[in-house]
């Protein structure tokens, strides 16, 4: 799945279509979409980059899915959108101005879909987006209608400081609070279909 420099520099600006279905239990929301997604289509499709694994690694999924299985999250009551929807090689390319127009863009979107939780991978996008200069890690106590918000770590293997294990950790958090503590792996959830 090589691509050319050529070929990358062509998906700059690229826009990524969400994977969002009414009424999820979490809508993930990365910082926005890096070139390798831009060009496949597929969110977190950088190799390297720990969502999948996580995402597994946490209980929300059965197995370790492909960044080309994304289709399969709204079945388990998950979704994925980007806190800036353009395509860029790094997240340092965005303005503040950016974050704070995704910032209104995905209170909308929430405002529309009505999930129970945001999960803003990244605190610092979330911080800058929506003017939470003091956010941290973890649920915070700011609230989209009655959607409920958490920061979790960036999950880009240029995140060195958080192990894999550790981020596995904290959306393990955030899976326990949105499916309960002692729910398995949900499966193939019903209500979750698309609006």
């Amino acid at each position: 799945m090589g691509y050319s420099p050529e070929e990358l520099q062509a998906a700059r600006d690229r826009l990524v279509p969400d994977v969002t279905a009414s009424g999820l239990r979490v809508l993930f929301c990365g910082i926005n979409p890096g070139l390798m997604t831009a060009v496949t289509g597929h969110h977190f499709a950088r190799p390297g980059n720990r969502f999948w694994p996580v995402l597994h690694a946490a209980g929300f999924t059965p197995r370790v899915l492909k960044p080309a299985e994304q289709g399969e999250l709204p079945a388990y009551g998950l979704g994925i959108t980007n806190v800036v929807a353009r395509a860029t090689a790094k997240a340092d390319e965005l303005t503040a101005a950016e974050y704070r127009e995704g910032g209104r863009l995905l209170a909308e979107k929430v405002a529309r879909l009505r999930p129970q939780w945001l999960a803003v991978a990244g605190v610092t996008a979330y911080r800058v987006a929506f003017g939470d200069k003091h956010a941290a890690i973890g649920p915070q106590q700011r609230t989209l209608g009655s959607t409920r918000i958490w920061a979790l770590p960036n999950p880009s293997g240029l995140n060195a400081h958080w192990t894999l294990a550790a981020m596995a950790d904290e959306y393990g958090r955030l899976r326990a609070a949105a499916f309960g503590d002692g729910e398995p792996v949900p499966h193939q959830m019903h209500g979750a279909e698309g609006s």
